[in-house]
């Protein structure tokens, strides 16, 4: 039987929702914080599926998601190849940093230097080939793409085998304690990336058209749990290590307070 609010709002058309599960990002928190407001809309089948980040986008192009958050480049990449997607709301400004070693100081220094990234399409990978060709490089001839862990990418940045990593929470916290590398571009703070949305809440398009009130509600849920990492970062970083999403407080905490998860309206 569909879901009847006592608020008198329309029944959901389903109570099953697959959201997406997996990898290391701080900075999609909202996707995790958002499960009890989910609840609290009705979806008693809360389904979370385990997708690394690259594939999300992919997920919910295929169905095998229903909603998600995810960087807006892999999503506009597919939504322009006509695959069936559609992009929901924005979902905070701002989370990736590209840091450089001892050659590189400015995005331009990247000429002919080696940049590791961890998936060919992915999301550290479509946006720095943006901020590559935004300064007048090429980013199929310019740069040397090498691929590894993020893990992996921060001990080459360390040993100066690559000249650039670019980065998400909690890898560049990570690596200022450390004190490896230094920020080339933070995508919190410098323009132009700074005045556009970094991840995006998506959906698959069968879904949203089948499901308009599953969907709008589902997001709302979503931007209500974003309210939290907002106002409430204390909160929204301790419930993420709770939970086993993350496994250093401190590091959740700068998140929250950095990130600008305030701005989706």
């Amino acid at each position: 039987m569909p879901f009847a609010p006592v608020s008198g709002e329309p029944s959901l058309e389903t109570t099953t929702l697959r959201v997406p599960i997996g990898g290391t990002a701080i900075c999609i928190g909202a996707q995790y914080i958002a499960e009890d407001f989910l609840r609290a809309e009705g979806f008693n089948d809360l389904q979370y599926i385990r997708m690394p980040g690259p594939s999300v986008s992919k997920g919910l192009a295929s169905g095998e998601l229903d909603i998600g958050l995810q960087f807006s480049g892999p999503l506009m990449i597919r939504v322009d190849a006509g695959e069936p997607l559609v992009i929901l709301s924005g979902g905070h400004v701002g989370c990736f940093e590209l840091f450089g070693g001892d050659r590189v100081r400015a995005i331009r220094d990247l000429k002919g230097k080696t940049v590791a990234i961890v998936q060919l399409g992915g999301p550290e990978h479509v946006f720095l080939a943006s901020m590559v060709a935004y300064v007048g490089l090429d980013p199929s001839r310019d740069i040397n793409w090498v691929t590894f862990p993020a893990t992996e990418s921060k001990q080459l940045l360390a040993e100066g085998k690559i000249d650039g990593f670019m980065g998400f929470p909690p890898d560049p916290q990570d690596l200022r304690s450390k004190g490896i590398g230094h920020v080339v571009v933070n995508s919190m703070m410098d323009r132009p990336w700074s005045q556009y949305f970094c991840c995006m809440v998506a959906g698959n398009r069968d879904f949203v058209r089948k499901n308009p009130v599953a969907t709008k509600r589902a997001l709302r849920a979503i931007l209500q749990a974003a309210d939290v990492c907002a106002h409430e970062p204390e909160r929204a970083a301790r419930f993420l290590v709770d939970r086993g999403y993350t496994e250093n407080y401190d590091y959740a905490l700068e998140t929250m307070q950095m990130v600008q998860y305030d701005k989706w309206r």
